[in-house]
């Protein structure tokens, strides 16, 4: 009988306390992220990353990226495309008590390629292009808000300042939107 009370009350016990919290960020725990969004007002930008995270909530940002925005000329638009990798550190500055919403700080290098009207130097009037394609290198800035929808699901919103050097058709660029990151372990 008296087993029977211990158990009955440690199963309430548990049950009135509440559910338990997920511990997130912790180090050595992985996300992988996709996601979407706008390059200024005629652009977009699509990617994927891999965050390791570190002490303190801080974690590592290894991405690819596809940025593409398009140049008006006449009554067409020239696309330019952008393919980056990048590799960067993010300071995590905020975060609630209950680990639901973080906000970030971050740096990252990035290198890759841009292309102009896909490789195409004359235009449909037999205008020819001065751009043309080369590899582009530089980094980012990086402002980002994770908030937890589930204990391994996050929504991202992103606002960053890129700065890539070698191409031509403009150094800096700023990107901002949303994305889906699902931690894996």
């Amino acid at each position: 009988m008296k087993g029977k009370v211990l158990f009955t009350a440690t199963l309430l016990s548990v049950l009135l306390a509440g559910r338990a919290e997920a511990q997130r960020c912790l180090p050595k725990m992985q996300g992988i992220e996709v996601k979407a969004g706008m390059a200024g007002s005629d652009g977009y930008v699509l990617g994927a990353a891999l965050s390791s995270y570190a002490k303190g909530g801080n974690k590592w940002v290894y991405g690819v990226e596809y940025l593409q925005t398009n140049h008006p000329y006449r009554s067409v638009n020239v696309p330019v495309a952008q393919f980056t990798a990048e590799g960067g550190y993010c300071y995590n500055f905020l975060s609630d008590a209950k680990k639901t919403v973080f906000f970030y700080a971050g740096a990252s290098a990035l290198a890759g390629y841009e292309t102009v009207n896909r490789g195409e130097k004359t235009l449909y009037d037999g205008a020819r292009l001065c751009n043309g394609d080369a590899f582009v290198y530089g980094c980012a800035a990086t402002l980002d808000m994770e908030v937890y929808l589930a204990d391994f699901i996050a929504l991202t919103a992103t606002l960053r300042e890129r700065f890539l050097w070698g191409g031509s058709t403009g150094v800096c660029r700023t990107e901002y939107g949303i994305g889906l990151k699902f931690i894996i372990n």
